[in-house]
């Protein structure tokens, strides 16, 4: 089914290796949280594949009728350890301010636990007009649809299914743990090398989706 066509369009952008290098804040976190519980984490793996829900890589390191405790745990201590040590990617505020400048809105929908993420782009100054957390892959579809967003932006293969779940453009950045073989072939309609990329594709992007 065809879109209607896009006056001011909504651009949701994934968070973690997206719009933010998370990964200094997140391995310095997984370090403070093994030291703290006596439990090894590898840090360094950990890092490498961010993306799904922090359950999951909680999961990994500890029992499971300790996951739920260990995750609150870790959120608790993320802001001191991780909000300062994370910057943002390379296009980031120039990706954003390119949704802007087209009159559109720009959203971020991401995994990351939400108060986590309203921290992050607090302190990068991202200024979206929209954080929603707290949702994973094809989850991502009922923000995506609630906000109206036609096209989203992400690293991973779950950005990829929930953008295509919510019948919205699916623009992949290589920057996270996805190449640009393993995003083309999840469907992305579009993969860019960095966010540097994006506000030349948006400007082309535009007259299309007006018309």
């Amino acid at each position: 089914m065809a879109s209607a066509p896009i006056s001011a369009p909504t651009v949701g952008f994934d968070l973690d290796m997206t719009l933010i290098d998370s990964r200094p804040g997140i391995h310095a976190c997984y370090v403070a949280l093994a030291e703290r519980t006596g439990t090894y984490i590898d840090a360094d793996l950990a890092v490498t594949r961010l993306g799904p829900p922090l359950v999951e890589e909680i999961a990994h390191w500890f029992p499971a009728e300790r996951v739920a405790e260990m995750a609150e745990l870790y959120r608790s201590m993320y802001p001191a350890i991780a909000i300062a040590a994370t910057p943002a990617m390379d296009g980031a505020r120039e990706a954003v301010a390119a949704v802007r400048a087209a009159g559109g809105r720009a959203i971020v929908v991401t995994a990351k636990y939400e108060p986590s993420a309203k921290l992050h782009v607090e302190h990068l100054g991202l200024d979206p007009d929209a954080v929603i957390g707290d949702l994973w892959a094809e989850q991502k579809a009922v923000a995506l649809r609630e906000h109206g967003a036609s096209v989203y932006v992400g690293d991973h293969l779950g950005d990829v299914r929930g953008a295509r779940t919510a019948e919205a453009l699916s623009v992949a950045v290589a920057t996270g743990p996805c190449s640009v073989a393993e995003l083309t072939e999840a469907g992305a309609d579009v993969v860019l090398a960095d966010l540097t990329e994006f506000p030349a594709w948006f400007a082309g992007y535009l007259p299309a989706a007006r018309a």
